[in-house]
């Protein structure tokens, strides 16, 4: 069990998301929030407007509601936000999302009282997973539609998705369960929709398939310098110590300790081939760069998930500030800027393959067809990796340059830092294709090969035709492809690839 007190760091985040660790709120933190809550209470006996405790929202703000419409200001709130469209979140998004507006609650600057945070607390423990459609948030006033959803359920006027992945009433999973309800008093609702929780849940989900996907493209490019017959003078460390980028040094020390006792590629040491070419002979230079991005995004998730972001905050009774905590531009910002890293590992992972099927770069037979001409051997392989390269630049195109004003204006400029993690996501599936379609090409293309690969290349080889039924003819490739991704997307496969081989260094 995780105590949450006052620092989240992303290996408890992982444990409480990822591997369902369960949680419980420090004494610390629940004498903050009661402290917090009794200023609120102060304010609030004194009859003054103060935004988010007795007013509208928006631009609605300058209506003061009266104390006998409270709860009812709350729960409108709520039903009206919840206006969110398209497929769900993944329940690892809405379980981060879950922890982190919990966890930002319970800094006690929110106003918000205890026992609702109890419900939060529940959730986590008892694996609830809330329907909450991906689209709907500008990224700024926080994500309101995700987490009106959210806390809709919570309601037990929602929805929650079931053990067996059905949207049903949440009422009857709370019933069912024995669950408490969250009951809105004032200050809470805008509270707890008011953040960027969602964004920030769904940027790390992306952090975690990042990370993989980054050693993996290490990795199966490894292979494919062996099938090309490439040299591993790019990778001497040398280079690099004049070049001092940990990305980059980390990359090459990765490919060359991978490929040091390479007996294919000592056969060609004298080859006349002057150079590679920059798929093969720039990949520290493109992956570390990669890696720089990831770093740089770390270190601001980091802040972010430790951060108070609703509006506004009370920090004593004459210190309630209405600021804008809630915008998520950084997250936006990094976001795309991990969507355009990310991309280019895609971009040149397609230039490798292209070397591979094609035998005037290769040395090898077309498309690595055994019978070329009547068979297209992974010809279209490579039409379909192609589109998804193209595709991933489209989506590439930065979300947080972009704004629509909304509320009648008084909310001018938003971040659209949602949109860019639902892009972003995009971006890591096709990623996915991609480095599966270069694996089986290298797979494919080793069979033609007689002298002995690497050992990891030999693993990598033994493992997939273990696993999957590799086709060396023509075959419905996208059943083999489909194999190969869903071990790609499990991480035990690189923690494997880690334990035999050493660390695969970001």
């Amino acid at each position: 069990m995780i105590v949450l007190d006052n620092e989240l760091n992303l290996e408890n985040y992982k444990k409480i998301v990822y591997e369902g660790e369960k949680v419980k709120i420090s004494e610390k933190a629940k004498k903050r929030v009661n402290v917090n809550r009794e200023i609120v209470n102060k304010i609030v006996s004194q009859d003054k407007a103060i935004y988010g405790l007795n007013t509208g929202f928006g631009n609605l703000a300058n209506i003061k509601i009266g104390k006998e419409e409270i709860e009812k200001l709350q729960i409108n709130l709520i039903r009206s936000h919840s206006t969110g469209y398209g497929e769900r979140a993944s329940y690892y998004v809405v379980r981060g999302t879950i922890l982190l507006r919990l966890f930002s609650l319970l800094k006690g600057y929110s106003g918000v009282k205890f026992e609702n945070l109890v419900v939060f607390e529940e959730y986590l423990n008892e694996n609830i997973y809330p329907y909450i459609p991906v689209l709907g948030s500008l990224g700024a006033s926080g994500d309101l539609a995700p987490l009106s959803h959210l806390v809709l359920s919570m309601m037990g006027e929602g929805e929650i998705i079931d053990e067996n992945g059905i949207r049903v009433e949440s009422s009857k999973i709370i019933e069912q369960k024995k669950l408490t309800k969250l009951s809105l008093s004032y200050k809470e609702g805008l509270a707890f929709i008011n953040g960027t929780s969602f964004m920030l849940a769904f940027l790390l989900d992306c952090i975690y398939n990042s990370e993989n996907l980054i050693k993996l493209f290490d990795v199966i490019s490894a292979f494919s310098i062996e099938n090309l017959k490439g040299s591993l003078t790019p990778f001497l460390e040398e280079l690099s110590l004049v070049r001092p980028y940990l990305g980059q040094k980390n990359t090459s020390k990765n490919i060359y300790n991978l490929l040091k006792n390479s007996e294919i590629i000592k056969s060609h040491k004298d080859c006349p081939k002057v150079q590679d070419a920059y798929s093969l002979r720039c990949i520290p230079q493109v992956h570390g760069a990669v890696k720089e991005v990831f770093r740089d995004v770390i270190s601001k998730v980091i802040i972010e998930m430790n951060s108070v972001t609703d509006n506004p905050l009370i920090f004593s009774e004459d210190k309630v500030y209405s600021g804008g905590n809630f915008h998520g531009e950084i997250l936006a910002f990094y976001a795309d800027f991990l969507s355009i890293a990310m991309s280019e590992l895609g971009a040149i992972s397609e230039r490798r393959l292209e070397r591979l099927l094609n035998p005037s770069l290769s040395g090898l037979p077309p498309f690595l067809a055994k019978n070329p001409g009547v068979e297209s051997g992974l010809m279209i392989v490579q039409y379909t990796t192609s589109a998804l390269v193209s595709l991933n630049k489209t989506f590439s195109s930065p979300s947080s340059i972009d704004s629509i004003p909304v509320s009648a204006n008084q909310e001018d400029h938003v971040s659209m830092g949602a949109n860019a993690c639902f892009k972003l996501s995009k971006i890591i599936d096709n990623l996915y294709y991609i480095v599966a379609a270069e694996l089986f090409a290298n797979i494919r293309a080793k069979v033609f090969h007689s002298i002995k690969f690497s050992e990891i290349s030999e693993f990598i080889f033994d493992y997939f035709n273990s696993k999957v039924e590799i086709k060396y003819f023509d075959y419905q490739y996208y059943k083999i492809l489909e194999n190969i991704i869903k071990i790609l997307k499990d991480f035990s496969f690189i923690k494997t690839i880690e334990s035999k081989f050493g660390n695969i260094e970001i």
